[in-house]
């Protein structure tokens, strides 16, 4: 007997690609659990599946950046004595050299894959693998399909992180998929909608207030070492509730807002910056992830 949950939650994640750098994600699980009933009658509850599958799936990716431990791009340095994880990653966009990532976060903060590349085969069997501990006797197998959300309109690959959240999204590095949906006078403007998708494709949103002066980062010896302390390089550094947060990374890679990059701060800044391209109303409506977002208008 087969028992199917479609869409039991969303991963909002981020992961590291060695041809895009880093990738802003957001996938829709569905599960099917196989076996036999229970003495309910059941191949499990409902309730317990939604409650218990879920909670696995968020601790283990969900808000944290996804590593490739297997990838030659990709070193991993445990520091002694400290929770701290530091995570190297080499990618080289087409035609372009390569560029480092640097960062330095509690290891909660990632999701360390075994693979050489982060897809959808990969992170299932990360998943079954943690999952398939916690099934009861009854339950034989698991499978896991992992989804995009369909859409037909513009959509950008963003990461981001929330210092002054209180949970999960004060990670400095975790990230969505999401549409954009823009009216002008009224109307869809897509033209303006593909501006900012294109705009935003594969970005990394800083906030002001978080970016230091390299020689001032955690990484610098690093970042040092690698030829990553010029000018062509961020650093951004904050400690949250869960501990101290540093990464540097490529300007051409990265937006600077002023707001904090909450969704909303995102919708005002899109907004803030469309008016100059426009000589009507505007309306912008930006989703984090799927389903959800905020709404801003000028007029």
């Amino acid at each position: 007997m087969k028992l199917f949950v479609n869409d039991l939650t969303v991963m909002d994640f981020s992961y590291l690609c060695p041809k895009r750098g880093m990738v802003g994600e957001s996938w829709i699980v569905d599960i099917i659990l196989d076996g036999g009933l229970n003495d309910e009658s059941m191949v499990q509850d409902f309730g317990i599946v939604k409650k218990q599958l879920k909670s696995l799936i968020d601790d283990y990716i969900d808000h944290k950046l996804v590593i490739p431990a297997d990838s030659e791009s990709t070193t991993i340095i445990h520091n002694e004595g400290t929770d701290a994880v530091d995570v190297v990653f080499n990618f080289a966009k087409a035609s372009e050299p390569v560029q480092h990532i640097l960062l330095r976060c509690p290891s909660e903060a990632y999701a360390f894959v075994y693979s050489k590349v982060i897809d959808k085969p990969s992170v299932v069997s990360y998943l079954k693998d943690i999952i398939s501990t916690q099934l009861p006797q009854n339950v034989d197998t698991i499978d896991i399909e992992l989804r995009e959300e369909y859409i037909p309109s513009p959509y950008y690959h963003y990461t981001h992180g929330l210092k002054k959240h209180d949970g999960n999204c004060q990670r400095i590095a975790h990230g969505h998929r999401s549409k954009i949906v823009i009216t002008e006078n009224g109307a869809r403007s897509e033209s303006l909608e593909h501006h900012w998708a294109q705009k935003w494709q594969d970005i990394y949103i800083g906030t002001q207030e978080d970016l230091i002066p390299i020689h001032d980062s955690h990484l610098y010896p690093m970042a040092k070492q690698m030829g990553c302390e010029g000018s062509e390089h961020y650093a951004f550094q904050y400690e949250a509730s869960q501990g101290q947060f540093s990464m540097i990374i490529s300007k051409n890679v990265c937006d600077i807002i002023t707001q904090d990059s909450t969704v909303e701060c995102i919708a005002q800044h899109i907004l803030d910056n469309t008016v100059q391209l426009s000589n009507g109303s505007l309306q912008v409506q930006a989703f984090e992830g799927v389903g959800k977002g905020a709404i801003v208008g000028n007029k």
